[in-house]
């Protein structure tokens, strides 16, 4: 480095002699002080190197690399990848091209990043959602699900395309919910647009009730006979039953697993059954009895059923209040006041 530092001044006191020759006669002259600017500063390697085209070059490997920045050394890594160079490789190139000197701080070799653009898969199909909400009115982000005809993978793209997916074509039926979307991101000054091309299905979901085993007429829905989650919007009846009002009600009918549960599949459970032996239960002031009988009729909570008192051997109606309960009303006899006049 002394060397060096010497030549360049030698260089510098001959060009000044040389200028004022042509002016003047030579006269002696005291010795030039480099000023601050023109002192060749020390080469210092980098530990870590990030850059964004194909080749690495001298000064993207140390500092204060001078005239020298712009010499490719090395090809680039592929693209959002890292290698690694031992310090000894590093300094051999820089020495063939006359860098010498370079203060490697103890490292013992440098990493190099080439820099990328990623879009994930994930990316991608956000934008698609984002693309036919805002064309055509569909739901909320979390209501639409994609599916690509071919496996979507993360695309890598030079560091230069760092704009946002700009739409250029769509199509999409709204009653297939199938789409053919095709977007470009610009790269930098010269460099044709990256395109991206997907198809597949958008379908419009909602969350449903559905079963998770078949179930017969009669039966009774348990919490572990049910499941939310998502299905086409096509598939999902309005009248479409919520977890919790499905649970304890009474299947209508013969059900699949995976079936949709919709109000009309499902009633309030049967506490009467005809010919079942069950409690009456008489109310009024002040009154309670209870006694033996018999449903003649079949019944939810709430229903009015007829029922046969075993003592009395009559027929009477009562309000189904719980299972084998039916509570019949007694009307109590009211006292009708005299309407004779006091003598």
């Amino acid at each position: 480095m002394i060397r060096t530092l010497l030549l360049a001044a030698s260089f510098v006191a001959a060009a000044g002699a040389t200028a004022s020759g042509q002016t003047a006669a030579p006269q002696p002259q005291p010795a030039a002080e480099l000023r601050p600017s023109e002192v060749l500063k020390t080469p210092v390697l980098r530990a870590h190197v990030e850059v964004t085209g194909e080749l690495v070059r001298i000064g993207d490997v140390i500092d204060n690399a001078g005239a020298a920045a712009d010499i490719a050394i090395y090809r680039s890594p592929d693209l959002g990848t890292t290698g690694a160079l031992p310090t000894a490789t590093v300094l051999a190139a820089l020495r063939a091209h006359q860098v010498i000197g370079v203060d490697t701080r103890d490292i013992s070799e440098i990493t190099v990043t080439r820099l990328a653009r990623t879009l994930s898969a994930k990316e991608i199909e956000q934008q698609v959602i984002r693309t036919l909400q805002q064309r055509h009115s569909l739901g909320e982000a979390e209501d639409i699900t994609v599916n690509f005809d071919r496996d979507v993978e993360t695309k890598t793209l030079p560091a230069a395309y760092a704009g946002a997916l700009q739409l250029v074509s769509e199509r999409f039926d709204l009653r297939s919910g199938r789409f053919d979307i095709s977007y470009e991101i610009a790269g930098g000054q010269g460099t044709a647009p990256a395109r991206l091309r997907v198809t597949g299905t958008a379908i419009e979901t909602v969350m449903a009730t559905v079963l998770t085993r078949p179930v017969q007429r009669n039966d009774v829905i348990k919490a572990s006979d049910i499941a939310t989650e998502r299905r086409p919007k096509s598939e999902v009846a309005s009248d479409a039953v919520a977890r919790d009002a499905a649970i304890g009600m009474q299947v209508r009918q013969t059900l699949r697993g995976g079936q949709v549960l919709r109000s009309a599949d499902l009633s309030k459970p049967d506490l009467v059954l005809r010919d079942q032996a069950v409690t009456l239960i008489y109310r009024a002031a002040g009154l309670y009895l209870t006694a033996r009988g018999k449903a003649l009729d079949t019944g939810a909570e709430g229903d009015v059923v007829s029922v046969l008192n075993l003592q009395s051997k009559r027929t009477i109606t009562g309000t189904v209040v719980g299972r084998g309960q039916v509570a019949i009303t007694v009307i109590s006899p009211r006292v009708v006041a005299s309407a004779t006049k006091p003598e």
